[in-house]
């Protein structure tokens, strides 16, 4: 199953927001995928396993259509505080 997917996502860049929960852990989530998150001890471990979880996402059909013509050119992340 993940081999598959792993052909949509060959040299493609996903942006990723990373949170710290009250815990200490490091909430990930992907927002070009709905529902596509997950969490770690450590960032590195966060990133990790959130990378599994976009492997696992681009596996639904209507997450292979939406790979095949997303093209980012340029992230950015912005705070608004108040």
């Amino acid at each position: 199953m993940i081999k598959r997917a792993t052909a949509y996502l060959k040299r493609k860049s996903f942006p990723v927001l990373v949170e710290i929960d009250e815990d200490g852990f490091f909430i990930v989530e992907c927002p070009v995928f709905e529902g596509c998150f997950s969490q770690g001890k450590t960032l590195d471990e966060a990133l990790s396993n959130i990378r599994e979880v976009i492997e696992i996402c681009a596996e639904e059909k209507e997450n292979r259509e939406i790979l095949t013509t997303y093209k980012p050119q340029k992230f950015s992340l912005h705070s608004v505080s108040f």
